[in-house]
């Protein structure tokens, strides 16, 4: 077997394309080094009489950029999300009337997309839940909760910008 600076400069493009191919576009340099671990792992437990050690290989890595996204996806569920709408609930419980109003709330609306926009009109002017839009759109709560994500997250770095 060869040394493990020789099978990183071997396997380095596979890496890449492995992190291409998963569309992975944040914290590329955490998943590559995850990336080498799979090597390395790869390397001390690979069995000649099981196949090629480039398959192998090949699988581990990509099987352990899956699990690590599997595990940022988790996390970002209990531990990003629960803040956002603690963020939500705050402002829907500002006492000032000029603050619900439809043209205020509008002009939050300012840079976004007409279905992110459709998501802060009807939960905050409709009071309907996520569930509710969905229906009333014809789209899955999933498709809700991506326009949900994508308003907050432009009116935050709106919000930020003026600060």
């Amino acid at each position: 077997m060869e040394s493990f600076d020789e099978l990183v400069v071997q396997y380095q493009p596979m890496i890449r394309k492995i992190i291409k191919s998963l569309h992975i576009y944040k914290n590329q340099h955490e998943f590559y080094q995850t990336g080498l671990i799979a090597l390395w792992e790869a390397a001390q437990f690979f069995d000649e009489r099981k196949g090629s050690f480039s398959n192998y290989a090949y699988t581990s890595i990509k099987g352990k950029m899956l699990s690590e996204m599997t595990q940022n996806n988790h996390y970002k569920e209990k531990h990003i999300l629960p803040q956002q709408e603690e963020f939500w609930e705050r402002i829907e419980g500002q006492d000032s009337p000029l603050f619900l109003e439809k043209e205020t709330i509008q002009s939050y609306c300012e840079g976004l997309t007409k279905k992110e926009a459709a998501w802060v009109m009807k939960s905050f002017i409709n009071q309907l839940s996520i569930k509710e839009i969905a229906e009333s759109e014809k789209v899955t709560v999933s498709a809700v909760k991506h326009w949900k994500l994508g308003a907050i997250r432009k009116m935050k770095e709106k919000l930020a910008n003026l600060h």
